[in-house]
């Protein structure tokens, strides 16, 4: 089994340069889950500035702590939270 750290890359494009806590309500962050091997996006979100942060920081630490396939599942049911709404992130 290959870690998640081995296999995947988190990339946080801000939208400004203000820190997510400083940010205009109204500015969009993306994330982007990166596969190493392919250089492929495997997962992109446009979110809030604060949204972005908290998704960013979770992705990070389970990007240490998981295996490839966990992390990517994962993400997928991520994605899938995120679809219907980001007001369920903590």
């Amino acid at each position: 089994m290959m870690r998640a750290s081995s296999a995947y890359e988190i990339k946080h494009v801000r939208g400004g340069v203000a820190p997510a806590l400083l940010a205009d309500p109204s500015r969009v962050d993306q994330v982007e889950v990166l596969e190493l091997e392919s250089g492929e996006v495997v997962l992109l979100w446009d979110l809030g500035a604060a949204d972005a942060r908290r998704v960013v920081r979770a992705l990070r630490e389970e990007l240490l702590t998981l295996e490839a396939e966990q992390f990517i599942a994962r993400c997928r049911a991520l994605d899938a939270q995120l679809a219907g709404g980001a007001g369920g992130l903590r």
